[in-house]
């Protein structure tokens, strides 16, 4: 997709992609069958397929649950190794450094369990503990992501139904979390730009994704 991109004044971001706005998502993952749209093919939890990258922070905190995240996985996945042991410099992340998730059978190896979702996320439901700072924050976070200096929608997500589905906008389905991760002075400075990009815009009313 052709990126149209609108300014910003904020710390950390400068740059904001114009079609977090007006472009749609699914309002729940969990009542969505995903499909892949090249092909047709039914992929539930099909953005979650390739792993994910990980803050080591993240890392740590994960690790740390896994007494109440590992019961959950297939003994098989629970066995495997969880991440890739080699960390990248990455200056978009809060550490400066990260790993991927495992792939295990075609898929996040956190997804490698009974039931639809990620282990993680369901571990801190059932468990009643915050997954904030565990849960790595891109996931919760997609289909928006950041680089450098510019937020943006991921690459992937035209590749899923859930891009050609009446919703909220990504903006809508984001804005609390992303007040959550990076400030109320980006939201303010998001909520401009959305009155800009829409000519009026949505109300300011705050919106929360259970699935986040």
């Amino acid at each position: 997709m052709n990126a149209h991109m609108l300014p910003i004044d904020h710390p950390r971001f400068r740059r904001v992609q114009a079609e977090i706005f007006t472009r749609r998502l699914v309002g729940d993952c969990m009542t969505h069958s995903c499909r892949m749209l090249d092909t047709g093919a039914v992929r539930i939890d099909a953005c979650c397929q390739w792993g994910c990258d990980v803050d080591v922070a993240e890392r740590e905190a994960i690790l740390a649950r896994s007494a109440q995240i590992g019961p959950l996985l297939r003994p098989e996945a629970r066995a495997a190794r969880w991440f890739d042991p080699e960390e990248e410099l990455c200056p978009d992340y809060p550490s400066g450094r990260v790993v991927r998730t495992e792939v295990f059978e075609g898929a996040c190896i956190f997804l490698a369990h009974d039931k639809r979702g990620c282990a993680i996320h369901r571990a801190a439901l059932e468990g009643g503990w915050d997954l904030r700072g565990v849960k790595p924050a891109i996931c919760r976070l997609f289909p928006l992501t950041y680089e450098g200096d510019a937020l943006l929608i991921a690459e992937e997500y035209p590749e899923f139904s859930c891009s050609r589905t009446e919703g909220p906008t990504l903006y809508r389905i984001t804005r609390d979390l992303l007040g959550e991760l990076f400030g109320v002075d980006l939201v303010a400075q998001l909520d401009a730009a959305e009155a800009r990009a829409t000519r009026g815009g949505e109300s300011a009313r705050p919106m929360v994704r259970a699935n986040r």
